[in-house]
């Protein structure tokens, strides 16, 4: 069932804390953006120089197939990096998917826009049937309108944020497999809870709808494992509060890319990510949210290699697999840093 009466929509709007004069807000009120920043970003857009911005050569990949994650085992949680933030995980024999994403471009066009490096792992049409889609946030990254048509008639439900139901139902998804969350509104089944839990980040997909809709990230649990999934946030004291009220987490999968000194707010350096990690009282960590898309001003790699210097640091463990590549829950991992030997300084 789903909790918290407080996130039922009427007429009148939201009944949550976070909506106010017709707009979602964040916890700590960030900048918003304003045309003089706006068009300051657009001249940087076409005035810098970036460095390596996308990769020289093709990026390792491991395929999948439905006969391969059919032979997967029903009896743990297997995890499976798609590309950008988008993750599959067989949860005890049920797939679910989280921001999926397997358009050509993460952008309302698809002739413009951030190009995907690589294809994903395995086709729309090669996935099983899925239990359930969570969705963080409406950004063309993370909601894929084309991937949710594509995925509806063989998913059970759909999570997402407040106010993202509208864009489902105007796209002909049916309402009753449609379950919109509040932050630290729960789910809960036979063998799973599935919390909304906060980030500090923003929401739109055009002209006018800024803020609209809610973002957030999510909590697994199921079996004996927890789970913690970022979407997109800035660093906040929020993390803390859900390691207090979740943690610990045996896997973070939390953003690690797309940063930049002009959205410092809702977009986390590496060595933030980390410290994220830590406060939420994670074990390993995922660094996603980077290796797919151009969406920022540093080089396709410098995500993954702040990251792993920052663990290192910090001595935090982390797990960067390959696209594709199959991680089961509480066996051990030999990590590889594969990106190093694709380096370049063109």
């Amino acid at each position: 069932m789903v909790s918290n009466l407080d996130a039922q929509v009427n007429e009148a709007g939201y009944y949550s804390t976070q909506f106010k004069a017709g707009k979602f807000h964040n916890s700590n009120e960030t900048e918003q953006p304003n045309m003089r920043k706006t068009l300051g970003i657009f001249w940087r857009y076409i005035s810098e120089t970036k460095q390596s911005p996308v990769p020289s050569k093709p990026l390792p990949m491991v395929q999948q197939s439905t006969s391969m994650l059919t032979q997967l085992s029903d009896t743990q949680i297997h995890m499976i990096k798609l590309g950008h933030s988008s993750v599959l995980l067989k949860v005890y024999g049920k797939y679910w998917l989280l921001d999926p994403v397997f358009s050509k471009r993460a952008s309302p066009f698809s002739f413009a826009g951030p190009e995907r490096f690589q294809d994903t792992p395995i086709s729309l049409e090669d996935l099983p049937p899925i239990e359930r889609i969570l969705i963080s946030h409406n950004h063309y990254d993370h909601l894929d309108k084309d991937s949710v048509l594509a995925l509806i008639d063989k998913t059970k439900e759909i999570f997402v944020p407040l106010g993202v139901e509208g864009d489902l139902k105007q796209w002909g998804v049916d309402d009753t497999k449609i379950k919109a969350f509040d932050w630290w509104q729960e789910h809960t089944d036979n063998n799973s809870l599935v919390s909304f839990v906060p980030t500090q980040h923003f929401s739109g997909r055009g002209l006018g709808d800024s803020n609209k809709t809610l973002w957030g990230s999510w909590v697994i649990k199921a079996g004996d494992q927890s789970i913690y999934f970022s979407g997109d946030s800035g660093y906040f004291d929020g993390f803390k509060e859900i390691g207090r009220r979740y943690g610990p987490f045996n896997y973070t999968f939390i953003e690690t890319g797309a940063y930049d000194k002009d959205w410092a707010d809702i977009h986390m350096t590496p060595e933030q990510s980390v410290q994220a990690h830590l406060d939420l009282n994670g074990e390993v960590m995922f660094p996603i949210h980077n290796g797919t898309f151009d969406l920022a001003f540093h080089s396709w790699y410098d995500p993954l290699e702040r990251v792993s210097k920052a663990a290192e640091h910090e001595q935090v463990t982390i797990n960067t697999p390959i696209v594709g590549e199959v991680i089961t829950a509480g066996t051990p991992h030999n990590n590889a840093f594969w990106w190093k030997s694709l380096m370049s300084k063109g």
